[in-house]
């Protein structure tokens, strides 16, 4: 038996897996989580509706405006409020730029699973720059706190749709450049081509969503089934795999980007002035009810359930659906009969964040 974690490089955060081995094989693989817990759902029931934002931000830490997203939502539906459509475009941009950035972590990170240091010098290059688009919009690189029940909490700084368009060109270029890097080179294909299979069914019947659904050959996205925000204004496609191992998994992503950098290129030529907050009081105090919201993570389906009580400025209960959570309980399926060498690629192109895992 082997040990690996929590504190190992290769985990990509707190996690540890008890591995038993067969000669150079994997028979059995346990799974131990909760090392990052930090009772997120109980501390969002002693906060404001206001304060919990921030808190959300702490859950997926690379995709910190998606999570904003599917609470605020949450909220907003108990009130029966109207977002500006302004609003919901700023909203869908820097969910999307998100969504790239945090694609370009995946790559460069799997890269250097593989033992390829090029690739993560091409991927934060790119990121940076995204981050510095991050910073403008809402003051921080992470743990952005921007998104407000009925809104944003300010409207885009001046000449930033500008900038962003004029950017959008060299980053396709950079993409293409990842992709000639990586997507086609032998000992890539060698590492993950039939490596790490998830099969239709268990990826369903494990409850996985996301590009790891997708990449196994599942055609769906909350953004295309259950079409939120301005969605059903913008036009994409749904990259989906056909084998459901580490390439397809990691393609899957790739071809995302383009996907998020042509949803984005829509909203700069649609988006117009306008309001960027719906009213909403000072102190929120929603009247009794409950919500349930799913928006399209980069990691997933993330789902917010919400109850509230009447004239309360706090929630009761709020639970949250972690796509990472699932994909992690379908890691022991697709682990076993594997090389042990491939157990860290395999781990890698799940591309789970366990802030979010564990809360």
């Amino acid at each position: 038996m082997l040990n690996v974690g929590p504190q190992h490089p290769a985990t990509h955060g707190v996690l540890r897996l008890l591995i038993d081995v067969d000669g150079e094989r994997i028979s059995q693989v346990e799974t131990h989580i909760g090392y990052l817990h930090r009772g997120t759902e109980k501390l969002c029931e002693g906060e404001t509706f206001s304060q919990i934002i921030s808190l959300f931000d702490r859950l997926d830490y690379v995709a910190n405006f998606n999570m904003e997203m599917s609470y605020v939502m949450a909220v907003e539906k108990i009130l029966g409020l109207d977002v500006p459509i302004r609003a919901e475009y700023i909203r869908v941009v820097t969910c999307e730029l998100n969504r790239i950035a945090s694609h370009l972590l995946f790559y460069g990170t799997l890269g250097l699973d593989i033992g390829a240091m090029t690739p993560v010098m091409y991927a934060f290059r790119e990121r940076e720059a995204l981050q510095a688009y991050f910073e403008s919009v809402s003051g921080a690189r992470m743990m952005h706190n921007f998104f407000r029940v009925g809104g944003v909490k300010e409207d885009l700084p001046e000449g930033f749709l500008e900038s962003l368009q004029s950017y959008l060109p060299k980053l396709k270029q950079a993409v293409q450049e990842c992709d000639q890097l990586l997507t086609l080179n032998d000992i890539f294909l060698e590492r993950t081509k039939g490596v790490g299979i998830l099969e239709k069914v268990d990826a369903v019947d494990f409850a996985v969503s996301g590009p790891n659904l997708r990449a196994s050959g599942v055609e769906h996205d909350i953004r295309r089934t259950e079409p939120y925000s301005i969605y059903p204004n913008l036009k994409f496609s749904i990259p989906t795999g056909t084998n459901g191992d580490s390439w397809d998994r990691y393609w899957v992503r790739m071809q995302e980007i383009q996907e998020s950098i042509f949803i984005i290129e829509q909203c700069i030529d649609q988006i117009e002035p306008g309001p960027i907050s719906g009213r909403t009081r000072t102190v929120i105090r929603p009247p009794k009810g409950e919500a349930y919201v799913r928006t399209e993570s980069p990691r997933g389906d993330f789902g917010v359930y919400l109850v509230t009580e009447e004239n309360k400025e706090q929630p009761y209960r709020i639970k949250m659906r972690s796509p990472s959570f699932c994909s992690l309980m379908a890691l022991e399926t697709m682990l076993q009969g594997e090389y042990l060498a491939d157990a860290v690629t395999i781990l890698g192109t799940l591309d789970f964040i366990m802030g979010e895992v564990d809360r």
